[in-house]
Order: structure tokens, then C-alpha cells, then sequence
């Protein structure tokens, strides 16, 4: 693709993260030279959106998405899109035609080294990440002219509650102010409205569950025993639905609990971490009492909401997850982890290949060495400082991205032939 200056650069962005994010860093985008405009498909887009002059609202079906994305790309003669995530049909659809016309796709991710990183890559993230084509071998390669000391994984999200309050107020919009976007779908199984209530109870309960969390982390470190942590994600998540074996929950639920009971030593126990943004739509701590119990194993089962990991991580035996990013903190740590679905961490040489079974006999510790090189690549290239939901998260974000959104080169790409910008070093983000 021929290269264009910052100037004749546009930027069309499709749906963000909830929150302004998206605003600022079109912002930021616009003061370099580039033009602006983005895609509203519903009353929640438009609301975190404050230039209405470069809001262009989509109020046709579904079906008719292809045809007015790509008669808008020839309009506005569009050179880069953005947007959050890959997976939704809107996005995948646009992602597709625009590659198609040698277009440059700027995808953002929640971090895979969370909570104080997000990722950025272009063309595809997760199951469709550059990452998942790269070796050990070629990372260290690219490593080579970098004495990056990375820094300790930080054990909690900063931008929490944030998150949730983004979230709720999105949803509100959505649900309240859409009469001008009334053929909108969302990508997801439940309604707005419902949404919103599992957002706003969410938040509500937050106080609550935190005090719940507290008190089961306590009697897992306090019980003596040896354990094993599963890590949940939601159900609903693009992570679960797109790149995993499982079509529910309960699949990766019986199946853990299953080979625990079968196959683990009779002393050790089992404890369920919940993803942080658990919000009930799926029955899980009833489905796993309920497993337990038909297992024969419920008094050596456990389940603990999210929040912090690294207090339950720092004494356990092994992990199991499908995908989780949470996957990153148990190879930090040195501990065996056991995954199902695609992830970019999916590498041999730190990745247990055991069955589940013998996993729980006895694991095989990963290679340190690869992982660290291995994520000492990641935050040299696709994992940014910062956070979407809170202010300094975003002003630490916005610090690097915009330099890496109007590099001709890729973040892989660009550390590889030595022009990628010195990463600062991570501080707290709240």
C-alpha cells in the first residue's frame, strides 16, 4: 500500500470501549493532521462522541452493513479504521472489506499482560493476533538489540470500578435515548435492558462482593491445603465464544471438575476464580456447587469472586483456564497452567501438553526462560501502558498509541527493524 502523510491520513473508528477514550484519542489523531469520523450505532456511541460534526449514525439493519460500510470508505476516502476488538459481526464484516482495499486496521484489545497494559495490533487480536504465527525463537531474534527490565505484573485492575460505571451509563443511553437507532441489535445474547440492569447491580453489589471475596480468599490460605485454581471467563466474552472448544461455561465446568475428582491427589482442592466482571447471567458458583456435589467433592471445591489474583496464585499448585489473559500471571509466577482454546500465550516451551488428568497428578513446570523473553517481546510491541476506563490510564495510553497508529510499520514489525519508540516505565493507574 502506498504511504501517505499524517495529513492525508482519515481515520474512521467503528465501536470503542465504553467511556471516552475512543474521543480523546480521535483528538490526538486530529492535532497530528489526520481527518476524523466515526460510525454511531446507537444513542451510546453518540453520547461519548462530542464531535457530532464527524458522527455519522447508522441507523440501517444489519444486513445492510457491508454495503453502506463500503460505499462510506469510498465517501470519505478512508485510509485507516478502528476499532475495539475483531469478533462482533459489524466489526469482523468491516475488517474483511477494508483489508480487501489494502486499508491499515488498528484493533484494540483489553491488555493481554492486564491490568495496566492494552494491547494494540493491527489486522487481527486474539485467535487472529499476528502472535499466533510466532515462535519463541523469532521473538528472541527481534529481542536483540533490547535490554528491556520488565517490570512485575501488578495484581489488581486500576481502573475497576471505571469500568463498571462506563459500562452502566453506555447502556442507559442505549436503552433510554435509541429511539433514533431503532433497527440496533447488540452483538450479544441478552438485551440492552438487561444489560443495563447487570451492569447497575453489578456496580450496586460491588461494596458487597468485595467483602464475600475477602472472606473466601481468606479461608483458602487459612485452609492448610494444597490447591488448584481454575480461571473463569465470561461466558459471553469473544475470547470464549470465537477461540475456545466450549460453547458454555459448563462444559469447562464439569470437565475441570471431572478430571480433579478422577485424577488429583486426595487432600488437594480446587478453587474457581471468577473473571472480575462477573455479573450472574450465567449461574456459574450454582453450577459448580452443584458439579461438585454430584463428583462427590464439595467439601474440597471452592469459589471466590473476582478481584485480585495474585493473593490466590502465589500459593498454588497449578492452573487451568480456556484462555484467560489471566494466564500470563500464572507463567509469571512459575506455575504449571493447562489451557483449551486459542491464546496468544499458546507456546510449547511454557504451555503444559498433558492431559487433564495427569495434569492433576503431578505437572510440568514451564520454561522460564522462553516466557520471559516472551513477554519481555510483548511489552516491547503490541502491550501499551495505560488503560481505557480511567483518566491517567488514558493519558498514559494516549502518550504512545498515537505514534504507533501513524507508524507505517506494525508494533511487531517496527521492533524488529529497530524504529519502535522506548517503552516508559509502568506506574500506577488509577
Amino acid at each position: 500500500m502506498k504511504q501517505v502523510s499524517d495529513t492525508d491520513r482519515v481515520f474512521l473508528f467503528l465501536q470503542g470501549p465504553h467511556g471516552p477514550f475512543f474521543q480523546g484519542l480521535a483528538a490526538m489523531l486530529q492535532n497530528s493532521g489526520a481527518k476524523i469520523w466515526r460510525v454511531g450505532f446507537n444513542a451510546g456511541d453518540a453520547f461519548f462522541w462530542k464531535n457530532k460534526a464527524s458522527l455519522i449514525p447508522y441507523k440501517g439493519a444489519r444486513a445492510d452493513w457491508a454495503e453502506f460500510f463500503t460505499t462510506l470508505l469510498t465517501e470519505k476516502s478512508v485510509t485507516d479504521i478502528v476499532l475495539y476488538g475483531d469478533t462482533r459481526e459489524i466489526h469482523a464484516q468491516a475488517v474483511q472489506i477494508a483489508r480487501a482495499k489494502g486499508l491499515k486496521i488498528h484493533i484494540f484489545e483489553e491488555g493481554y499482560l492486564r491490568p495496566f497494559w492494552v494491547t494494540y495490533e493491527r489486522d487481527g487480536s486474539n485467535g487472529h493476533s499476528r502472535l499466533m504465527d510466532m515462535k519463541i525463537p523469532e521473538m528472541q531474534k527481534a529481542l536483540k538489540g533490547s535490554d528491556l527490565d520488565p517490570p512485575m505484573p501488578p495484581s489488581h485492575w486500576g481502573d475497576m470500578r471505571q469500568h463498571v460505571f462506563y459500562g452502566a451509563l453506555y447502556h442507559w443511553f442505549v436503552m433510554f435515548r435509541n429511539g433514533k437507532f431503532a433497527n440496533f441489535r447488540a452483538h450479544r445474547a441478552l438485551t440492552v435492558t438487561q444489560e443495563f440492569r447487570l451492569y447497575l447491580r453489578r456496580f450496586l453489589r460491588m461494596p458487597f462482593h468485595a467483602i464475600e471475596r475477602r472472606l473466601a480468599t481468606r479461608r483458602v490460605r487459612n485452609g492448610g491445603f494444597p490447591y488448584h485454581l481454575a480461571l473463569l471467563q465470561l461466558e459471553h466474552d469473544s475470547s470464549f465464544q470465537m477461540h475456545s472448544p466450549f460453547s458454555t461455561m459448563t462444559e469447562f465446568l464439569e470437565l475441570v471438575i471431572e478430571n480433579f475428582a478422577k485424577a488429583a491427589p486426595k487432600h488437594h482442592h480446587l478453587v474457581f476464580k471468577a473473571h472480575p466482571l462477573e455479573d450472574g447471567r450465567v449461574p456459574v458458583r450454582r453450577q459448580i456447587r452443584a458439579l461438585a456435589k454430584q463428583y462427590g467433592i464439595l467439601k474440597r471445591v471452592h469459589f471466590v469472586r473476582g478481584g485480585k489474583l495474585a493473593q490466590l496464585l502465589n500459593e498454588a499448585r497449578t492452573a487451568v483456564t480456556v484462555n484467560s489473559t489471566a494466564g500470563q500471571q500464572v507463567l509469571w509466577r512459575g506455575i504449571p497452567l493447562k489451557i483449551f482454546g486459542k491464546a496468544v500465550y499458546d507456546q510449547p516451551e511454557f504451555i503444559c501438553n498433558q492431559s487433564l488428568s495427569s495434569f492433576f497428578k503431578g505437572a510440568i513446570r514451564p520454561d522460564m526462560m522462553a516466557y520471559r523473553e516472551y513477554r519481555r517481546f510483548l511489552l516491547e510491541t503490541s502491550q501499551v501502558t495505560g488503560g481505557f476506563y480511567s483518566r491517567s490510564g488514558r493519558r498514559q495510553l494516549l502518550r504512545h498509541v498515537v505514534d504507533m497508529m501513524l507508524s507505517p510499520e506494525d508494533p511487531y514489525d517496527a521492533l524488529a527493524s529497530g524504529t519502535a519508540a522506548p517503552r516508559q516505565q509502568l506506574r500506577s493507574v488509577k
